[in-house]
């Protein structure tokens, strides 16, 4: 399935993971309060539980409006609005625990994966098969290795140019980490 199509009509996001793109928008919050309104999600608050599709159509019309970079950008936030568990200390632990992180903040039907590999020392895989675009994957993959980054070390994510694409109607986007 490819980004902006949310896998079942009854997932729901957390309001918390909502706020969030309103946060980041800084000079664009009105734009993006707008934006969201104008997708059914009028006063998002805290604890509330929201449309997965009206939130994604939100992505989209963002997308649009503003471009992909800002996206990206409000990928990069969401990690900063997360707390971790005790045993999430690396690079490896946190983006394996993604998923989870993830499956905790929607609910209602399935919603798709972040599932992670290690490759080999310093290089692990991560798949993005759900309905997130692929620049917000993208940024919250590379905010999550940042955050966890050995010292004297430099994060790349790459997003693999011979693997399918959500930009292209695939169904999960394949992204390379080193650090």
């Amino acid at each position: 399935m490819a980004q902006f199509k949310a896998f079942s009509p009854r997932v729901e996001v957390l309001g918390e993971v909502v706020l969030s793109l309103v946060n980041v928008m800084g000079a664009f919050k009105r734009l993006a309060i707008g934006i969201l309104d104008e997708n059914g999600i009028s006063d998002p608050q805290p604890g509330g539980w929201y449309s997965q599709q009206a939130w994604l159509d939100s992505f989209k019309a963002i997308a649009e409006k503003v471009g992909p970079n800002t996206l990206y950008q409000i990928g990069r936030q969401i990690p900063q609005q997360h707390f971790f568990p005790p045993g999430i200390d690396s690079i490896e632990t946190v983006l394996a625990d993604l998923d989870g992180a993830y499956r905790n903040s929607h609910r209602g039907g399935e919603v798709g994966h972040y599932r992670f590999r290690v490759l080999g020392m310093r290089t692990g895989q991560m798949t993005c098969d759900n309905p997130y675009p692929c620049d917000f994957d993208r940024g919250i993959i590379s905010a999550l290795a940042e955050m966890f980054e050995p010292s004297g070390s430099l994060v790349d994510v790459r997003h693999e140019d011979d693997a399918p694409c959500k930009k292209n109607d695939a169904s999960s986007c394949v992204y390379t980490i080193t650090w």
